[in-house]
């Protein structure tokens, strides 16, 4: 790399690390607004000695360092699934290496494409052998694994409506420390107005945002600090003695059962840590036998980050240099201010700060707690988009924001639907210490879940022994389970919002998804054969009018039943016919030489081709003109490929689309034998008539292209249960009612667009 490269790269690095700042960590850098309020509530509040005070402080820093630094920056970090992460990427992770997910292609080349750009050993273990043999005899299994995940994924869609509201809410509480009388009520509106403001910013994009947040982010962060290093000189230096673990020890041994119950305070101080789907790291640093070292001391941040909207390096570097250090200093300082003022445990955050620079601190965290939502915004939109992508959530309607950064997405639709509930959660509850259990009760589940799948991450994907992922498991997930379960004893405080929200999010998902797998059942079990399609055009006296007719569907052979719906009632069809499928695979992106799959319906006189688009969940979507001309291109290279499989009249032939020269046919070379001569002859007719197809096609192009698609009616046949009907013909109707129509979702123009009415009876 040259030095102005280098100095370029830099300098880049250095504005993407300061945008992550107003965007990434603003949800980890403001819970110690409500950190200690939430843990000192309750029955812990008639614990007031110093050793209480000593053994949170102590249990804050060692969960800092325990669940963030050691178990994501060594191990789930490293889980990315081509640089997605995420409990959704780990399930594609699954299912693209190890096929034990119910999310595969039924196409046979998709095998091909799994192991692209993989570093990972081929090499099986007995363990790794005996769980994919276990996947695959039972069904159940991997029934039950996509549930976990998807209730992963509700659980931090869940997170997405409580963080703003339990971040906002505790910030602007802060103006009653001063203003004793202030009603509710005007709290409450201040709240919600922080609330439309930042919901409304949404559609500028994350990079917009990131630089309007960032100095926002910063300001906070020397903010705290700041106080928190005046609060340990003033009021007591000896608290960096919380460092000692004995601390934690002799906290319990005095709280007792009150000491349990304190936890679902505590987990609060890492719920930055692990929503966000992590994207662009580096999978080949973990498949060594240095992989740990290699993370140890590269800096990197102790989380699934939210790198889909920016880079690694920047992520590390906003993390190690600032945010990290900074959290350290407000915890101890906020906690030395505790230790000599115990009447304050219910406002020690603001209590603790100096009385010249509680209005300006006040202003700063007001701003910083909608900063501090952003994250788990942006998260939001990460997740429904790889959701939608895999057909487990509706339609909807995502905006690219950036051009250089395909993970920088909004969403409209969630956008607003999120701002309502948040209102709605901010107006109904009015307390923070109800919203922060349901919001501890989120995060540790998703917590919970990813450790579970990291177990088969693990054994089937790293083929490390068995007893590193035990180990993994049991060290981890006993800590968890700790923290799990004094969640759950607030399930009646609180904590049933977050069970509420992740169980109408998990219904949506998998009605979704079985609905939609119903309806690909019932078009591959009545497509139409080839036989049928050229009898038809036989029988009907089907003409051919001028133009290109690209239907769309979803099955990968034969002809689907909407076209001979179709063709039975109008017989006519366009010159260029090609069947268009479009699949979204599980892997983050798919090479552009795999992209595109050709093959021949017919004889070639009929010009009927199908073309199979693959996608990964990360992959961005060109605009119709764009697609449609890069898809003719494609054709048009297939049929000049196509020297052999002309005569394959008889069913379909593939051919991956890949570049090449235009085929050049030269003269036949003056000494060659009769079968040489017979050959070639045979060679210079299939070119002729390639050139005249190709001819057809280029004329086709000119005549006009038309998009034809199904709309169709769902319908649970009469001998369906009472259930499968009320799921089918009434959830699954009113969610593919009010979802992105399929023409909207991939931007055809409507003046070109033909629609099939069809009724399925599923």
């Amino acid at each position: 790399m040259d030095p102005e490269s280098r100095l370029k790269y830099y300098k880049s690095t250095l504005c993407l690390a300061y945008q992550s700042l107003g965007v990434v960590y603003g949800d980890l850098s403001t819970s110690p607004i409500f950190v200690y309020k939430s843990t000192f509530s309750g029955r812990l509040r008639l614990h007031e000695q110093d050793d209480e005070v000593l053994g949170v402080l102590s249990m804050v820093l060692w969960t800092l360092a325990l669940i963030p630094l050691c178990k994501y920056i060594i191990f789930v970090l490293g889980a990315d699934d081509s640089g997605e992460g995420g409990t959704f990427a780990l399930y594609s992770l699954l299912c693209r290496h190890t096929k034990v997910g119910l999310l595969s292609v039924s196409h046979a080349s998709y095998d091909e494409i799994l192991a692209y750009n993989s570093p990972l050993s081929s090499k099986e273990t007995k363990t790794s052998s005996l769980l994919k043999e276990f996947f695959d005899k039972h069904r159940s299994s991997r029934i039950l694994l996509l549930l976990v995940v998807l209730m992963g994924t509700s659980m931090v869609i869940s997170d997405g409506v409580l963080t703003p509201s339990m971040s906002v809410l505790s910030a602007v509480s802060g103006i009653k420390i001063k203003a004793t009388g202030l009603h509710d009520n005007c709290t409450v509106l201040v709240a919600c107005m922080v609330l439309v403001g930042l919901f409304t910013l949404q559609h500028y994009g994350t990079h917009r945002v990131g630089f309007l947040f960032a100095p926002i982010l910063v300001a906070w962060l020397f903010c705290i600090s700041g106080v928190g290093m005046y609060n340990i000189i003033h009021w007591n230096p000896r608290i960096v003695s919380a460092l000692s673990p004995h601390y934690i020890y002799n906290f319990f041994k005095k709280a007792g059962k009150d000491g349990w119950s304190s936890l679902g305070g505590i987990v609060l101080c890492i719920t930055g840590y692990f929503v966000l789907p992590a994207t662009q790291c580096v999978h080949q640093l973990l498949v060594s036998l240095d992989w740990l070292t290699s993370y140890l001391f590269s800096g990197a941040e102790a989380m699934f980050a939210d790198l889909g909207h920016f880079s690694q390096l920047p992520i590390q570097i906003a993390f190690t240099v600032v945010v990290y250090p900074c959290l350290i200093l407000a915890y101890m300082g906020e906690a030395a201010y505790l230790s000599k003022n115990k009447e304050d445990l219910q406002r020690s955050f603001y209590k603790a700060i100096p009385e010249v620079v509680f209005w300006p601190f006040l202003i700063i965290a007001t701003l910083a707690t909608a900063v501090g939502s952003q994250a788990i915004i942006s998260a939001t939109f990460s997740i429904i988009s790889q959701c939608k992508a895999l057909r487990c959530f509706p339609r909807v309607h995502i905006i690219h924001t950036s051009n250089q950064i395909h993970g920088q997405i909004y969403i409209p639709e969630v956008n607003w639907i999120l701002m309502a509930l948040c209102l709605s959660v901010t107006i109904g509850f009015r307390d923070t210490d109800n919203i922060g259990n349901a919001y501890g009760l989120a995060v540790i589940t998703v917590m919970l879940i990813t450790t579970c799948l990291m177990f088969l991450i693990i054994v089937m994907i790293w083929k490390r022994h068995v007893l590193l992922a035990a180990a993994f498991v049991i060290f981890f997930g006993s800590l968890e389970l700790l923290y799990f379960s004094a969640c759950l004893a607030k399930v009646h405080k609180g904590g049933w919002l977050s069970l509420i929200f992740s169980v109408l999010m998990l219904s949506v998902m998998c009605i979704w998804h079985y609905g939609t797998l119903k309806k690909y059942s019932f078009e591959v079990e009545n497509k139409l054969c080839l036989d049928t399609l050229l009898s038809m055009a036989t029988n009907l006296g089907i003409n051919r009018v001028p133009g290109v007719g690209l239907i769309y569907s979803d099955v990968v052979s034969g002809v689907p039943p909407m076209f001979g719906h179709f063709i039975t009632n109008f017989p006519a069809f366009h010159q260029i016919l090609i069947f268009v499928t479009l699949q979204t695979l599980p892997m983050p992106k798919v090479p552009a030489s795999e992209r595109f799959q050709v093959s021949r319906i017919g004889p070639p006189d009929y010009c009927i081709f199908r073309c199979i688009v693959r996608y990964g969940y990360k992959d961005a979507r060109k605009d119709s003109y764009a697609f449609e001309s890069h898809l003719l291109e494609t054709v048009a290279e297939f049929v000049l490929r196509d020297m052999d499989g002309c005569g394959n009249f008889g069913g379909e032939m593939a051919v991956t689309h890949q570049t090449s020269s235009p085929l050049v046919f030269e003269d036949p070379m003056p000494f060659e034998n009769e079968a040489m001569s017979s050959q070639r002859k045979g060679l210079r007719s299939r070119g002729v008539r390639c050139w005249q197809e190709l001819e057809e096609l280029l004329a086709a192009r000119e005549a006009g292209v038309a998009y034809m698609m199904g709309n169709t009616c769902v319908i649970a046949s009469e001998a369906s249960s009472h259930v499968k009907k009320f799921l089918i013909n009434v959830v699954y109707a009113f969610l593919r009612k009010n979802s992105r129509r399929p023409a909207l979702a991939l931007g055809v123009p409507h003046t070109s667009l033909i629609e099939v009415g069809m009724v399925y009876h599923v």
